[in-house]
């Protein structure tokens, strides 16, 4: 399952990057990432994350140990699901581009669900968040989420 959303912000692309680049960020724009903490685990940055989910009745929690597999500040960042208990699970990527736009920056994101449980209704759900976080995060970029 693959999920790609666009968003443009009236802020320098420094100022988006630096919000999509650092995962602890999430929880102040994106209600599915209730929790995003660095791990602390290694040498590379990675962070546990949280993710919750309800479709009606139905309602997923995660935790994932996400690692920031590319970093090309501040245009392209990558997030991978790399978890160290030596079990294999479902691949997640989450890559963010940061471009020049007119009136500001253009930010593109991709998430990359590898598991096959709850597909269709997954990706429904991760559309819909999308839409409804497009707000909060343009609020913190031009500075009114502060505080």
């Amino acid at each position: 399952m693959d999920v790609t959303a666009t968003l443009d912000a009236p802020c320098s692309p420094d100022t988006l990057f630096e919000l999509v680049s650092d995962l602890a960020t999430y929880p102040r724009w994106l209600d599915i990432v209730p929790r995003a903490v660095p791990a602390d685990d290694g040498a590379e940055p990675s962070w546990t994350v949280d993710l919750r989910g309800r479709l009606g009745p139905f309602a997923r929690s995660k935790r994932l140990r996400m690692v920031r597999t590319r970093n090309d500040a501040p245009t392209a960042v990558v997030f991978e699901r790399q978890e160290r208990d030596g079990r294999s699970h479902s691949a997640w990527t989450l890559s963010a581009d940061v471009a020049e736009a007119p009136g500001g920056s253009r930010l593109t994101m991709r998430l990359h669900y590898g598991g096959g449980l709850w597909g269709p209704i997954v990706e429904r759900l991760l559309s819909d968040e999308i839409e409804r976080s497009k707000p909060r995060l343009l609020e913190l970029v031009s500075g009114a989420g502060e505080g």
